[in-house]
């Protein structure tokens, strides 16, 4: 069975290339320390080997006068290390809270060969802010896709495997949260706590559970009803092992469909929110964040354009995703 949903899957051409462009993306940021950084990968010198983006070293292990850690950018710290060994970098020669202070123009700098995407107007470089915001983003949309389907599908399978009265109230609790302002009160909250990963995880999650609730429950009302189901129940089979045993695979099948799509709305929430200066901590690396900026900064179109782009690209491809994982789990599209 599960053979035959990845074939349909991957007959989606469009959907399963996004897919493989999403995953490669998203592996390779997955080491954006390697990538973006202001620390070497690796010195040489003087016989002894350092892992500066593992580890911090003082000053005075490359020869230098100061205890405190290395300033790699430094001319003199360069010439110390080259002069008895050597250094290799990243590819990009900053990390997401690295300042260039040596820009020949105000910040926001535009893009040149040391700053490809130019900096922010704080003198940060865009590229590496991107690559780590992209990280963030993926990374938070995953978190509370799992976090939301896992209580969305619990809450849904108990209403419609036991139903009743039981069913009756969690449909109008959940029409009346449904029916709240999430925006507003997500503002509202943001204001109140200090806002972090963690912290706008959990806020996010009161609101995103519902999403797959209907799918589940109209799946459970569909099943319960089956001969394999009330022979189970004559031979005394609890109801729990009933439902995540027996029903909830089924269920959970047609739920599949839907985790691109909540996916990229947690995405968006979260962007959303950074663009309203509501979300993520000053200085963490946000795509909602360089897009404020390029509000903000109308003379510096790279700003707002690479924002957009990493967010457009990102978006496109989990609603191709989306749609493929759709068709495949789809029975009125046979496979070709």
């Amino acid at each position: 069975m599960s053979n035959r949903y990845v074939r349909k899957f991957k007959n989606n051409k469009r959907g399963y290339y996004s897919f493989i462009i999403l995953f490669i993306l998203f592996f390779i940021s997955m080491f954006s320390e390697l990538i973006a950084n202001d620390k070497p990968l690796f010195v040489y010198f003087k016989g002894g080997f350092y892992f500066p983006v593992c580890k911090s070293y003082p000053e005075t292990v490359f020869g230098g006068t100061l205890k405190t850690e290395t300033d790699y950018k430094d001319e003199y710290i360069k010439e110390l290390i080259n002069k008895n060994g050597f250094m290799i970098l990243p590819p990009v020669h900053y990390s997401y809270d690295t300042i260039n202070y040596k820009l020949d123009v105000p910040s926001p700098a535009p893009p040149s060969t040391e700053n490809i995407l130019g900096t922010d107007d704080q003198g940060r470089d865009v590229l590496s802010r991107i690559i780590y915001g992209f990280r963030i983003s993926i990374l938070f949309g995953l978190c509370l896709t799992v976090l939301s389907s896992i209580i969305g599908i619990f809450i849904g399978a108990v209403q419609g495997y036991f139903g009743g009265k039981i069913d009756l109230f969690m449909q109008r609790f959940i029409e009346i949260w449904s029916s709240l302002p999430q925006l507003f009160i997500l503002i509202l909250v943001c204001n109140i706590f200090t806002p972090s990963f963690t912290t706008l995880l959990i806020i996010m999650l009161f609101f995103s559970w519902t999403s797959l609730v209907s799918v589940v429950r109209a799946e459970f009302l569909k099943v319960r009803k089956m001969d394999y189901v009330k022979a189970a129940k004559a031979l005394g089979v609890n109801d729990f092992v009933i439902i995540f045993r027996h029903i909830l695979p089924n269920a959970v099948t047609a739920a599949l469909s839907y985790f691109p799509f909540i996916l990229s709305g947690a995405i968006v929430s979260l962007t959303a929110l950074d663009f309203l200066g509501l979300g993520l901590p000053a200085g963490a690396p946000s795509l909602g964040e360089i897009l404020r900026q390029g509000k903000e900064n109308l003379q510096a179109p790279w700003l707002g354009l690479s924002g957009f782009m990493i967010i457009a690209v990102m978006l496109c491809l989990l609603v191709f995703i989306g749609e493929a994982v759709r068709d495949a789990f789809d029975p009125r599209k046979e496979e070709k």
